[in-house]
């Protein structure tokens, strides 16, 4: 459904007979101008709101208590320490195993199976 618009063949006829009428007859012109103006925007108000053709989605795909960020900022937190004593430890073998344990965590959290 399209909403009526002012058609602009006769607002062009409109400017072209204030023209050829003069400065007289301006308030006239003005009046009708708006009225049609006027008439326009009632009828678009009036008219019913278009039904919308699909559902929209689901605003959060995730429930409330998912709490993804909240483990990735303490997994980062953790890792400067945690890097530390296995570096200090083992060498870079203990700097794997430390960042491979908390892949592993992250991970899997993330891919746990959600109610």
């Amino acid at each position: 459904m399209t909403s009526p618009r002012l058609p602009r063949e006769d607002l062009t006829a409109a400017m072209a007979a204030r023209r050829e009428l003069g400065p007289d007859y301006d308030d006239a012109f003005i009046e009708t101008v708006v009225d049609r103006i006027q008439e326009t925007l009632d009828a678009r108000s009036a008219a019913p709101e278009p039904r919308a053709r699909f559902r929209p989605a689901p605003a959060a795909t995730r429930p409330d208590n998912d709490h993804s960020l909240a483990l990735a900022v303490v997994s980062l937190l953790a890792a400067i320490p945690l890097s530390a004593i296995g570096v200090v430890n083992a060498d870079l073998p203990g700097l794997f195993f430390a960042l491979a344990a908390i892949v592993l965590v992250n991970v899997t959290y993330n891919f746990r199976p959600r109610r």
